[in-house]
């Protein structure tokens, strides 16, 4: 018979309870159970699950991560684009009517960021409404911008 060494572990009180209706439904002594469970969790299947598990949640951020980069890419081209429209079309205003322009201009803006944060709030994403957009037959897409 192999010699057992005794140790002493703290459980706080909802563990405890747990080992103890175990204990109690399957008639075995806590100790027993404690053992079994540490040999379980030493055992190399625990370490293939735990690294099966641990190359799922790596393969669920890199598609998330992946994601990202292509919003991100999407959001910086859409931006330049705009940009680029907007400085080819936008002739420059002489000195009398800056004053006004940049009057309208923080107008605008702060209508902008207000449209921005019901966008936000409400969960809407340019990126989802492309999408609907492209899978949309030509005439129904037509239709929802006129």
């Amino acid at each position: 018979m192999a010699v057992k060494h005794r140790l002493s572990v703290y459980l706080d009180a909802e563990m405890m309870a747990r080992l103890e209706k175990l204990a109690t439904k399957e008639r075995a002594a806590k100790s027993a159970i404690a053992e079994a469970a540490i040999v379980s969790f030493l055992t190399s299947d625990d370490a293939d699950r735990w690294e099966a598990t641990v190359t799922c949640r790596l393969d669920r951020l890199t598609r998330s991560v992946d994601r990202m980069e292509r919003d991100l890419e999407f959001s910086v081209e859409a931006l330049a684009l705009y940009i680029r429209a907007w400085l080819t079309a936008t002739p420059p205003l002489p000195d009398s009517a800056q004053a006004t322009a940049q009057a309208k201009g923080r107008e605008r803006y702060e209508s902008f960021i207000e449209a921005l944060g019901r966008r936000l709030a409400k969960g809407q994403r340019l990126s989802r409404e492309v999408s609907e957009d492209l899978s949309m037959p030509d005439h129904e897409v037509g239709n929802s911008t006129s």
